[in-house]
């Protein structure tokens, strides 16, 4: 494993490659190390820990492994460089605050198997202009996208998902639905819902 806190401030670290072996990240382990361009996690990690690259403002890309079942409380919060994330198979939870403040985050793609995306999980994320939301998701957290300003789709694959408080807040997204999907009227958190047969 790599510590809590093993990495913490490392502020002239640029790269890194953890090598096989290693199963686990814990919390705050690379926090704050504001020049780390590039990380190279392993496919035999397992558990990636709150805080574990919080502030990591230079990171651009990352790759979270198959076998990761979820992602921990603001993992990659604060990672306002980071334009492509790419998310094992493994993952059921992306959890609070996981990709917060991700400002150039322009796509991303949530597998299937994920049942719930938490609070605040890609809020602030600004740049963020479409997603599609697998149908195993069944839950979706208070400001999960708030302050999205450029997001305008989020398409859902499944049934409606519960909601939570102002999922959309700051954010003015047109949401569409598969037409057999069921639990959804004319609006969804506040936001209007159409087919996806109706996406522009």
């Amino acid at each position: 494993s790599i510590g809590e806190n093993a990495f913490l401030d490392c502020e002239s670290l640029t790269s890194i490659t953890i090598p096989d072996g290693v199963t686990s990240i814990e919390g705050y382990a690379f926090h704050r190390c504001t020049s780390l361009t590039s990380i190279t996690i392993p496919d035999g990690v397992t558990s990636i820990g709150g805080m574990a690259f919080r502030g990591c403002a230079s990171l651009t890309s990352i790759t979270i492994p198959d076998g990761v079942p979820s992602i921990g409380v603001q993992a990659f919060a604060g990672c306002s460089s980071l334009t492509n994330i790419t998310i094992g198979d493994s993952i059921t939870s992306i959890g609070f605050g996981a990709f917060a403040v991700c400002r150039s985050l322009k796509s991303i793609t949530i597998p299937d198997g994920v049942t719930s995306i938490g609070e605040d999980a890609f809020s602030s994320c600004e740049s963020l202009e479409s997603i599609t939301i697998p149908n195993s998701v069944t839950s979706i957290g208070e400001m999960t996208f708030g302050a999205c300003s450029n997001l305008t789709s989020v398409t859902f694959l499944g049934d409606a998902p519960k909601a939570g408080k102002e999922v959309f807040k700051g954010a003015t997204p047109t949401i569409y639905r598969n037409p057999e999907a069921k639990g959804w009227g004319d609006t969804f958190a506040g936001r209007p819902v159409k087919l996806i047969s109706e996406k522009p």
